[in-house]
């Protein structure tokens, strides 16, 4: 059974913070953030961007670009964080109704950056099995720089984190842009790694916890999780960009193009490396910053616009998310026979 992708969004805020003024809240040097870390600007939010409001006006972007009554989607995915406007909330509801797919029923997922890769298997599964589902929207959004300290150098690996919201429309029997096969790996030896310490039930938020810092983002064991991740991380990158590749049909030689989430600039060129890509054949999100599970959906939309994704390509999507889980999705890019 043949899925395509109709169309994309994209929600990018207003505001942005730069990698001087990164460096400048970090008391690091310039060079650092914008060369090692790889930042030369971000996008942050402002005070209307909340998650699921970005990601409502990404859904709405993609919806009028497939030039689609929302009244035919029958499942909305939401594919943004689970910070977002209300603590115990189903976002996927209120996206379902803010765009006008009152004939869909919705629900929520979560897998850290991992999320887009991770539903678009979820939603490729559901679509195979039940007969009703026809069309699928994917979206949400990401403004988890919320819960990042500049002064805690334990957490400069995510010093790049921002702000956005995408989407994705799939639809059943689309004989254009193919969803292939998805390769997920996940690892719980990390899963106590990278945590907000305070506001869940093991430690609830107090004045003190938030004096403290305690409801941003921290690393509770810096040395023993760079040791296991260099071990696995990389490794693991390969591995689900070429099983998806494997089940696919295809092998990493095909690959026309790589969208990639923001990592240092040394990791993205060693991923690049390894697969025998070119700088030109992926975008490194510099100016963007990174944008959690959206990262692949706007690499995607600027390959497009760029025209470095044509009729007949292998495009391949690929995440890592705290967790850890890292996970890859094979597209056949263009207008596909549906007899061949």
């Amino acid at each position: 059974m043949q899925i395509g992708i109709l169309s994309t969004g994209i929600y990018l805020p207003e505001e942005f913070l730069t990698g001087k003024e990164i460096a400048e809240m970090a008391d690091i040097p310039v060079s650092v953030v914008e060369e090692k870390m790889g930042i030369k600007k971000k996008y942050i939010p402002g005070p209307e961007d909340h998650t699921c409001e970005m990601g409502i006006v990404a859904a709405k972007q993609a919806i009028a670009k497939a030039g689609i009554d929302p009244m035919e989607i029958d499942l909305v995915i939401y594919i943004g964080e689970e910070h977002k406007e209300y603590p115990l909330w189903t976002a996927g509801i209120k996206l379902q109704e803010a765009v006008g797919a009152l004939n869909a029923w919705a629900f929520d997922v979560a897998l850290r950056c991992g999320t887009t890769v991770m539903a678009l298997k979820v939603a490729k599964s559901m679509m195979i099995a039940d007969p009703g589902i026809q069309t699928v929207l994917l979206a949400g959004g990401y403004r988890n720089v919320d819960f990042i300290d500049y002064d805690n150098p334990r957490t400069r690996f995510m010093f790049n984190l921002g702000a956005g919201g995408g989407a994705i429309l799939l639809k059943k029997w689309h004989n254009e842009n193919l969803l292939m096969e998805t390769d997920i790996i996940t690892d719980g030896s990390f899963s106590d790694d990278v945590v907000v310490v305070s506001g869940g039930t093991k430690n609830p938020i107090t004045k003190e916890a938030i004096a403290q810092r305690l409801n941003k983002l921290d690393v509770l064991d810096p040395e023993g999780m760079k040791e296991r991740l260099e071990q696995k991380s990389m490794n693991n990158f390969l591995k689900v960009i070429r099983e998806s590749l494997r089940k696919s049909g295809f092998s990493e030689k095909d690959i026309s193009y790589l969208g990639i989430l923001h990592m240092k600039k040394s990791a993205h060129e060693y991923v690049l490396k390894e697969l025998g890509l070119s700088e030109e054949q992926s975008i490194y999100l510099k100016d963007y910053g990174h944008i959690g599970q959206i990262d692949q959906i706007l690499s995607l939309e600027l390959a497009l616009s760029d025209g470095k994704v044509k009729e007949g390509d292998v495009v391949v999507l690929v995440s890592a998310g705290i967790g850890y889980a890292w996970g890859a999705t094979t597209i056949k890019w263009g207008k596909v026979d549906l007899d061949g």
